[in-house]
């Protein structure tokens, strides 16, 4: 026998011959007692809500902690509530975020109410000037601006301020367009560029006060993204013709053929100049003239008042009525006709008692006679 067949028959010897009972037996003592598993965590979830006591004593705990009323969590809603949409930036280089605002400055800050006839450019140039002046020397600018702001706004416009979105504004810039965007529409951009490209000079408008009116309405909106050549031109064409000649002549031929630089300093050295002079050398009119216009307004008042006078007369008489009789003051006949003079012989006897009447008829025989009496 060989050596490599020794191990072989090693494992014949241990071979078992009953080998299917010995399976058997093995398996119906694994089914009886089967291994027990290593607990998962559906086995622990069950076990946690089988005991609830541990639950309770956290829950007793976390109670134990916050010992405030029913009524005071509910009044507590504030610790909650959403941050201010301004969020500082860092200071520059050199400068410090960490300042008191001074009365002085809060004082003379500009306010801003969010009305319709409000400027929001203009309320923005003041609250820059105010600003700028009143800066200490170590304090960033653009974070003492971003602070200050929120104090230039009352009403409507402060409502605006607190309902923006937290993280809104980060920067000086964005809270300038921010600004912009609520109180300076796209609508109110579009009609003052419709104003600015259809200015023009009104009939006895000086031509100093052309131009201070279309500056105000340029500046009125710093954003009209207009380049210079194109507002000179609307200047020009909104001039009146003498006013246009004029300044062609100053400009040596015609203002068309001058820089935008030039025409403009050119522009604002004639309104200067004009300015200087307005009302110089102006005279009135003639003084015969005024005499003539004098008498012809008299004349004119005299003729006036004369229609009125004729006027309330021919109303007047409308108003008398019937006529009254000179004799016997009885309405309803005339004075030559009234009874008691027919009856007392006629005039001549009613002018020797004394009814001396002013309403003689003109052909009365006895008007002309001679009465000695």
């Amino acid at each position: 026998m060989t050596r490599s067949s020794k191990p072989v028959r090693e494992h014949i010897l241990d071979f078992n011959d009953d080998f299917e009972r010995t399976l058997r037996r093995r398996r119906n003592q694994q089914e009886s007692n089967p291994p027990s598993p290593e607990p998962d965590l559906e086995e622990q979830v069950l076990e946690e809500e089988e005991d609830p006591t541990a639950q309770v004593g956290g829950e007793e705990q976390g109670m134990a902690m916050d010992n405030r009323t029913l009524k005071e969590l509910s009044a507590s809603g504030l610790d909650n509530a959403a941050p201010l949409c301004i969020q500082y930036p860092m200071a520059a280089q050199g400068k410090t975020e960490e300042f008191e605002l001074k009365s002085s400055l809060l004082h003379h800050i500009p306010k801003f109410h969010g009305l319709s006839m409000e400027d929001p450019t203009k309320h923005l140039k003041e609250f820059e000037v105010v600003c700028s002046s009143m800066t200490p020397v170590n304090v960033d600018g653009s974070i003492l601006k971003m602070k200050a702001f929120p104090f230039s706004l009352m009403d409507k416009a402060k409502d605006w301020l607190y309902e923006l979105a937290p993280g809104t504004v980060t920067s000086w810039e964005s809270m300038k367009r921010a600004f912009l965007e609520k109180f300076f529409p796209t609508s109110r951009i579009i009609l003052l560029r419709k104003k600015i490209s259809g200015i023009q000079q009104d009939e006895g408008e000086s031509f100093p006060t052309y131009y201070e009116r279309f500056k105000s309405l340029v500046a009125s909106c710093p954003h009209h993204q207009m380049k210079e050549e194109l507002l000179l031109q609307y200047f020009y064409e909104g001039l009146l013709p003498l006013e246009r000649q004029m300044l062609d002549a100053s400009a040596g031929g015609a203002l068309v053929d001058k820089t935008p630089m030039a025409a403009k300093i050119l522009i604002a050295n004639r309104a200067l100049n004009a300015q200087q002079y307005e009302g110089v050398g102006q005279r009135g009119p003639p003084r015969q003239q005024v005499h003539e216009v004098s008498s012809t307004s008299n004349i004119q008042t005299q003729l006036a008042n004369l229609t009125s006078i004729v006027s309330q007369m021919a109303e007047g008489m409308k108003m008398q009525g019937p006529m009254v009789c000179g004799v016997c003051s009885i309405q309803g006949h005339a004075s030559e006709k009234c009874p008691q003079l027919i009856e007392n012989g006629g005039w001549e006897s009613a002018n020797a008692i004394g009814f001396q009447s002013q309403n003689q008829p003109r052909h009365d025989p006895y008007s002309n006679t001679y009465n000695p009496g």
